[in-house]
């Protein structure tokens, strides 16, 4: 491929890729943060062999869309996790890497970049909005990003993210309703700890009636769709 596969995208190959395993296809879309100095440096990064790491995407701060691996090929951003049950997830995935240090708000164009790119590959793949997780969704404990800056709330309003609704029950077990939203089975203070940082930033303690009703809201929103 010697042309990126999405319109505005500059071209930027990195070796770091190759076939999905199984005749996978991407069922997922994985968001990061960069936590490096610059867009630049993130994408050299991501291309160098020597780092074994890569994304399908990156979005730089001023909106810039940097294409590094062609949308059918598996890009190596994901890292030992799991989500629904699955592994492999970089044989399930498109990698989005966003040009943030993992402190800063995102910067507005980036998020339109980003709102632009997302409905063209939910389409292509029929990809669900519930589709859409964090890096720190897939691997609890282990990442964090895209962190508690990053705007879920502003996807799930345009429909390219799910966010809680208000029908939750607030005696439903925790722990089934993160089952059923696809977190995967590790320590019950990291499992709350990522569905925190994603749906309630920087609250900590221990659970409490707001986090069971809200992820009671999410898994009904997940089981709606078939990944």
């Amino acid at each position: 491929m010697s042309a990126p596969d999405t319109p505005g995208a500059r071209w930027h190959p990195s070796p770091n890729a190759g076939p999905r395993r199984d005749g996978l296809t991407p069922r997922l879309v994985v968001l990061h943060y960069t936590q490096m100095s610059s867009a630049g440096a993130a994408l050299a990064r991501l291309c160098d062999p020597g780092a074994q790491v890569s994304a399908h995407y990156l979005i730089g701060a001023d909106g810039t869309l940097w294409q590094m691996v062609a949308q059918s090929q598996r890009a190596w951003h994901a890292g030992a996790g799991r989500w629904r049950g699955l592994d492999d997830i970089n044989s399930r995935s498109i990698g989005i890497e966003i040009d943030n240090d993992g402190d800063s708000p995102f910067a507005a164009a980036q998020m339109r970049r980003l709102e632009t790119l997302l409905p063209a590959l939910l389409t292509r793949w029929s990809i669900p909005p519930s589709g859409v997780i964090a890096h720190s969704d897939m691997a609890p404990g282990r990442k964090a990003d895209p962190g508690p800056r990053f705007d879920w709330r502003r996807l799930a309003r345009m429909g390219l993210s799910v966010w809680p609704r208000t029908d939750g029950d607030p005696d439903a077990p925790l722990a089934a309703s993160l089952d059923r939203i696809g977190y995967p089975p590790v320590a019950p203070e990291l499992r709350l700890a990522a569905f925190r940082l994603r749906f309630r930033p920087r609250h900590t303690g221990p659970e409490d009636r707001i986090d069971r009703a809200l992820a009671d809201s999410l898994a009904r929103q997940s089981e709606l769709h078939d990944y």
